[in-house]
Parts: C-alpha cells; sequence; structure tokens
C-alpha cells in the first residue's frame, strides 16, 4: 500500500479551514471575554471601586458610592434636571446635598 501525499490544493483548502475555525474560535472568545469584563464593572463606582445604588432625589434617580459619595446620571437625567422649573432647582439642589450628607 502507498500513501498518497495530498495535493496542493487540499493543503491549501485544510490550511484555510484551520484559519477560519481559530479565527471564528477567537472572536467568540474575544466576546466572552468583553461580556465578562462589562458584567464585574457593573453598578462599580468608576472612583473607588464600590458597589453604587441608586438613590432617588426629586424627580430623577441618581448613581451614588456611599464610600466616595461620587453621583453619576445616566442619559437623559441632565435633561430631566434643566426641565425642572427654575425655582424647583435650588430645591433639587439641596436635596441631593443633603442626601449626600446622609449617605
Amino acid at each position: 500500500m502507498s500513501i498518497e501525499k495530498p495535493s496542493k490544493n487540499e493543503e491549501e483548502y485544510f490550511l484555510l479551514q484551520d484559519q477560519e475555525l481559530l479565527k471564528a474560535q477567537r472572536a467568540k472568545l474575544d466576546a466572552e471575554r468583553a461580556a465578562k469584563a462589562r458584567s464585574a464593572h457593573f453598578m462599580k463606582c468608576p472612583k473607588c471601586g464600590a458597589d453604587i445604588a441608586e438613590q432617588s432625589i426629586g424627580p430623577v434617580k441618581v448613581d451614588v458610592c456611599p464610600e466616595c459619595h461620587g453621583m453619576w446620571l445616566d442619559a437623559g437625567e441632565l435633561e430631566m434636571i434643566t426641565k425642572v422649573k427654575e425655582g424647583a432647582i435650588g430645591g433639587f439642589l439641596k436635596d441631593i446635598l443633603k442626601g449626600l450628607r446622609n449617605t
């Protein structure tokens, strides 16, 4: 029995197959890593890393860190604040400051 050597076309075909499989596996692992990294940072303070909590202050829910007392607004929340009547903004800011002192 003689074993035939694969032709050049066969070698190229299997090389391309292997490259495509490796590329797909690499993309899958990268996506899994990105999802894991994102979930590790969810609701974490970007300044000190502590768990942050939502706190209702007036008409807006803000994210507040109990450790460093940092405060973050989600998309659209700043616009909500600016639409509040001008007289109410002072009260809103007082509520924010009072909320920070209590935490």
